[in-house]
């Protein structure tokens, strides 16, 4: 029987029911959080948000009964929203209040962001009920006057002001995340039909047209041509992105922001494009690669690989061109320039080899990292990894892997605080770009290059410079008597390809297998279900290779360590269990990383081996992640060691003077601003008060705290 869900590591399976009364309420929420998202559209920015401000209410809700920690929202300034806070009594049992208020906090935010889902009112309602019910909560209490002192009336104050937050940060929640300017250039491509005569740019995203599409998250989608997923997402309010990381872009009406710009993908200008961005051999080779990896996916390749941390990671450096690119990919025999680690360095001794099949590893990998079907998208799966670590028994909950030991509550907090603003700025960042380059599918390309011919040789009568490369025993020209030609020889001089044959070749996904071979590369698929084919969405950069890279620096910095507990992190696939659309594998794999920046860089790989990404999506998507993952660690870790100042409240203020900064300031009548100017925020503008400024009448202001000195 065919797995569900991921169950990571050998034994233990992610759901909403694990283990409550041995973790922390925030644990217990972040499963149902989690279990929402596995029955729900497979949205992997949506869902990098609301991972990010579920988490940040998780946060919140601990942090205001802790003398040392800053709040985020509450009485904060959060990309120019304001959440007013007139602060608390804390009360005798700190964890009995941090408890409700998280709980109160998290049910409306979760009941808020899924009541649209399919599932809501038959499972996650019920779901997110029972667990209120469970913990002694009346879901009718729905007042938010906090004044009282009521632990759930703040946090039902709380969850109101991030759906306010929400409303406004430009995800377009309120219309169901549409999208408002974005439209695609190519007509789509009817995957059934062999071919892309459609493609009329060889550059830009291509929609795909299906009998039934189904997402990563086993939906059925009404309609057989999806939409482009989040293409103006770049414009949504990050967590520790700045003005100074963006590039700013205008296409069709809209503004595009391009957070950490990785600049232009390679290029193919054979039809007339501007030939001084075109880079045709680059743009050949990296989808010819995805197309050449395809191959490995055969039970009955001999080729056997040692995928244990003895060789596989510790990549010491990454490409940044071309020529680069080129060495640290391996074309012919898959798989990058890792070297391996010499000694596991819990044990001090050398890790065991696995020999496994290449055909087994890979079509793994390219299940296992997809997270679909029924999983919880990127963002979330690195939530579970997150999650896994905590509850190994090696692993000590120290912050950044010093000082004393936290307990499971506190580090459950900080850790997602930390987590889902990563996710959700590698979501911001992955997705500008994918909005603004609108880069094509591996699957568009090489079905359409296929069409073309071959670029190999002019004398050819089927030559053409936007053609398929020739490679003996790879790319070939079909001849006459080949058992390709057809029965009237109407395939003749047409393109063949070795590879994966697709899922045409596969009648029962529990007993077949497509296998590798000779097939019309018009026909050529990449390894995924027929009703899902590629993502709806463009491919530069890869999300997959952003979410994992990002998250895999939180990981290291949150535990000090850049390796796993125990020096290892590894995922049991059964044999014949574990793959969805075909049966595999063939023997039990044990996927196996000795750090986080390791598993990070195996996902990346995952992409390419299941026919979604080149290089070229791949590599910029995991430097970008080095950048927003670190970023996101500095910026958390200034609330969670109370570097931020929490808002107070001055009830009036006469010559206010230069440095005098504080948060929600009502300025009597004739109050005198002296010396510097200083910007304080109004509940609709911000105002900037010149030396000797008069306040005619009684108002009342925000000023914007950026953090402690």
């Amino acid at each position: 029987m065919k797995r569900l869900v991921f169950c990571f590591l050998l034994t233990i399976c992610f759901g909403y029911q694990s283990a409550k009364a041995q973790h922390s309420i925030a644990r217990n929420w972040n499963e149902i959080v989690l279990e929402s998202i596995r029955l729900d559209l497979a949205r992997p920015t949506v869902h990098a948000r609301n991972l990010f401000h579920i988490s940040a209410a998780m946060y919140d809700a601990w942090a205001v009964y802790d003398a040392t920690s800053s709040t985020y929202f509450l009485g904060q300034m959060v990309n120019d929203f304001y959440t007013p806070f007139e602060g608390i009594t804390l009360p005798n049992d700190k964890l009995a209040a941090q408890t409700e208020t998280l709980s109160y906090a998290v049910y409306r935010l979760l009941s808020d962001r899924f009541r649209y889902s399919n599932k809501y009112y038959s499972t996650l309602r019920v779901i997110y009920e029972r667990q209120m019910f469970d913990l002694g909560f009346d879901i009718a209490f729905t007042s938010k006057d906090y004044s009282t002192g009521s632990p759930a009336a703040l946090g039902n104050y709380l969850a109101d002001q991030i759906i306010q937050f929400g409303m406004q940060d430009e995800s377009n929640q309120n219309l169901f995340y549409n999208n408002l300017y974005y439209e695609t250039t190519n007509a789509p491509l009817v995957i059934k039909r062999a071919g892309n005569p459609s493609l009329q740019n060889y550059n830009r995203w291509q929609p795909l047209s299906l009998d039934i599409f189904i997402d990563q998250s086993g939906n059925e989608i009404p309609g057989n041509t999806p939409f482009f997923l989040s293409p103006e997402w770049g414009a949504v309010s990050p967590f520790a992105l700045k003005d100074s990381d963006m590039n700013s872009y205008f296409r069709d009406g809209f503004e595009y922001k391009v957070f950490h710009d990785p600049g232009m993908p390679p290029l193919c200008d054979t039809l007339g494009g501007p030939k001084t961005l075109t880079n045709l051999d680059a743009y050949k080779w990296g989808f010819t690669l995805v197309a050449r990896w395809a191959a490995h996916l055969d039970v009955n390749d001999n080729t056997t690989l040692d995928i244990s941390p003895a060789s596989i990671g510790n990549i010491e450096s990454y490409p940044t061109n071309f020529d680069e690119m080129k060495s640290f990919y391996d074309f012919e025999n898959g798989g990058d320039a890792s070297i391996g680690h010499a000694i596991n360095p819990a044990t001090n001794q050398p890790y065991i080899p696995q020999i496994v099949k290449r055909g087994d590893y890979g079509r793994v990998l390219a299940e296992f990292w997809a997270d679909g079907p029924d999983s919880e998208t990127p963002p979330g799966h690195w939530f579970s990894i997150l999650n896994y670590v905590s509850d190994h028994p090696d692993f000590e909950k120290r912050y950044q892997g010093t000082g004393e030991i936290i307990d499971e509550f506190e580090w459950d907090v900080k850790a997602y605080l930390t987590m889902g603003g990563a996710m959700h700025d590698a979501a911001i960042t992955a997705w500008g770009c994918k909005g603004y380059y609108d880069y094509i599918r591996p699957v568009s390309v090489i079905r359409c290059m296929a069409d073309n011919g071959q670029c190999s040789d002019i004398t050819l009568s089927n030559y053409s410079p936007a053609g398929l490369p020739l490679i003996p025993n790879f790319i070939e020209v079909v001849e006459a008597n080949d058992a390709l030609a057809g029965a009237n020889n109407e395939h003749l001089n047409k393109m063949k390809i070795y590879t994966w044959k697709g899922p045409d070749y596969i009648n029962d996904p529990d007993t077949g297998e497509a296998g590798a071979g000779w097939i019309l590369a018009e026909n050529w698929w990449p390894y995924q279900r027929p009703t899902f084919v590629t993502p709806p969405f463009a491919g530069y950069v890869s999300g997959h290779s952003t979410f994992s890279r990002a998250a895999a620096e939180v990981m290291t910095s949150l535990t000090g360590d850049e390796f796993f507990p125990g020096g290892m992190g590894q995922f049991n696939a059964l044999k014949n269990e574990f793959l969805v659309f075909e049966e595999g594998p063939s023997e039990d794999i044990v996927l196996q990383w000795a750090t986080y920046r390791d598993a990070s860089d195996q996902c990346s790989l995952s992409r390419i081996w299941g026919g979604i990404h080149p290089p070229a999506d791949d590599m910029p998507g995991r430097l970008m992640g080095i950048e927003v993952g670190n970023d996101a660690f500095d910026k958390a870790k200034n609330y969670t060691t109370g570097k931020v100042c929490v808002a107070h409240r001055v009830v009036s203020s006469d010559n206010l003077k230069s440095g005098d900064y504080t948060a929600n300031l009502t300025i009597q009548s004739n109050a005198k601003i002296q010396n510097q100017a200083q910007i304080l925020y109004s509940a609709t503008n911000y105002i900037t008060l010149e030396n000797g400024f008069t306040v005619d009448a009684s108002s009342t202001f925000y000023a914007y705290l950026e953090a402690c000195e």
